[in-house]
């Protein structure tokens, strides 16, 4: 069974840091890209970065380049995404994707 479990997220200032992760199973971890989404509540969800089979090669939104930092461990079967410098417009629900499956999303909130 395919399936992306991702890490608990939580409630940080504005300025501070957040890593997410997210655990697959149940496919070749290592042959596939992976993808990290935010959603807000009304709008659509949007793609925030994504990382080669690989590792080397990442893509980032414009809205969080500079800023956020994804990266995977194939030995673990883990991808990341590192959060620094947040702003309350980081706020979202967070999501993984990989193989065509949805992570089950996890709450970020960055007070002001």
């Amino acid at each position: 069974q395919v399936q992306l479990v991702e890490s608990e997220g939580g409630l940080v200032q504005t300025g501070g840091s957040l890593r997410l992760s997210c655990a697959a199973s149940g496919f070749t971890f290592s042959s596939y890209v992976m993808y990290w989404y935010r959603q807000v509540p009304g709008k659509e969800r949007e793609l925030v970065a994504f990382i080669g089979s690989t590792g080397l090669s990442t893509t980032y939104a414009d809205s969080v380049r500079g800023r956020f930092t994804i990266s995977r461990d194939n030995t673990k079967n883990t991808v990341y995404l590192q959060m620094n410098e947040m702003k309350p417009e980081d706020t979202a629900v967070y999501y993984c994707r990989g193989s065509g499956v949805w992570g089950q999303g996890t709450q970020v909130t960055v007070s002001s």
